[in-house]
């Protein structure tokens, strides 16, 4: 006998979204949740009275208003903006890259200067862009590429630019002004409180399970529910019968430190190849903390094995090819919806989450 209306296969961003609707309208609600915590991602956790985003960090940004309208009804947002540093071999750079950036690269000043540098540096790359290093230098040249982009990209995806196709940089921000705002969003900030504030109030009023895995037993969990809205891997609900999509993973290493203020910023990228970890989140800083102890997190990309958590797809064209096949399947489910990163195989920032799951409630519930 079914006792739910909605059974939500993960408890992250898009789970919860569209439960938030569901039970606006009076629908009943499961939630299941591989981890002990609700969540995914952006789930937060407290150490020395300070926030500390446990899976990378996660700085809220969007141009959307209905977004922002959304998540605001639901937490107040602090007015962080992200304006992380880039740490090449001890030099340091801000990012994007601007007038800042190239100031301290070239001892320049104008916008004319930059403009002549780059563009004396890409010249050398001529016809179509072969591959990820050709496209990078074609977009703001060979000093940027070489400190900026070309360790950190073969760390985040663990091979060599010039084996990495051209069209995963599609574009690189490049500003000829003194603004170190990474993001050109009309809207951003930080939950004050945390992650959890949001999460708390979007699974509010579901019943949850933590730590069950649904794939194990999913015709009892099906059973249990008129509708599925899966948010796991896609491939692994096929039980890869096409074949495995490949993912990255990230590994994370979090310290509390003995002094009030490490590295000044949020975030740290280090570019250097030899530098085995991407970047360094210092995370009071993200809430302007003034705490006397800090908490920072090292982030290492590897590559995804079994058993551990897929947090980037590998957006090639084999894996591209691979997902259409498991999409044309999910298209013939009758009671299962597919949504969110890991159901779409698509890299998703959080409000670009948040309104792929409010248009499908309000398809499935009405606005």
């Amino acid at each position: 006998m079914k006792t739910y209306d909605y059974l939500f296969v993960g408890g992250g961003l898009y789970s919860g979204v569209f439960a938030w609707y569901a039970k606006k309208a009076g629908k009943s609600c499961l939630v299941l949740e591989k981890r002990s915590h609700l969540g995914g991602n952006i789930y937060c956790e407290t150490m020395e009275d300070i926030q500390v985003h446990k899976y990378g960090a996660h700085i809220f940004h969007t141009s959307d208003r209905k977004v922002w309208d959304f998540v605001n009804r639901l937490a107040e947002f602090n007015r962080y903006t992200n304006s992380p540093v880039a740490n090449f071999r001890g030099e340091m750079y801000n990012m994007p890259f601007n007038m800042n950036t190239f100031s301290k690269m070239w001892g320049i000043s104008t916008p004319a200067e930059a403009r002549a540098k780059i563009d004396e540096q890409r010249a050398g790359i001529t016809g179509e862009p072969k591959n990820l290093e050709e496209q990078a230098i074609r977009l703001v040249g060979t000093d940027i590429y070489e400190k900026l982009v070309k360790g950190y990209t073969e760390k985040q995806w663990g091979r060599d630019c010039k084996d990495l196709p051209a069209f995963i940089i599609k574009r690189l921000p490049v500003r000829y002004t003194y603004d170190n705002n990474y993001f050109n969003d009309l809207y951003q900030g930080i939950p004050i409180g945390g992650y959890n504030v949001i999460i708390d109030q979007l699974f509010d009023g579901c019943d949850v399970k933590t730590g069950v895995d649904y794939l194990e037993d999913r015709e009892k969990y099906n059973a249990m529910a008129d509708k599925v809205i899966y948010t796991g891997m896609i491939d692994a609900f096929y039980d890869n019968c096409f074949g495995r999509l490949e993912y990255r993973s990230l590994k994370f290493e979090t310290e509390v430190l003995d002094e009030e203020n490490h590295q000044g910023v949020a975030v740290v990228n280090y570019t250097a190849r030899e530098v085995p970890y991407t970047r360094i989140i210092e995370h009071k800083h993200f809430a302007f903390g003034t705490q006397p102890k800090t908490v920072i997190t090292r982030e290492y990309p590897v590559d995804w094995q079994e058993g551990m958590e897929p947090y980037y797809p590998v957006n090639d064209a084999k894996n591209q090819a691979l997902y259409q096949s498991y999409k044309e399947l999910a298209q013939k489910e009758e009671k299962v919806c597919f949504g969110g990163r890991l159901g779409e195989y698509k890299y998703y920032d959080m409000d670009k989450v948040i309104a792929s799951a409010m248009q499908a409630a309000e398809k499935e519930f009405g606005s």
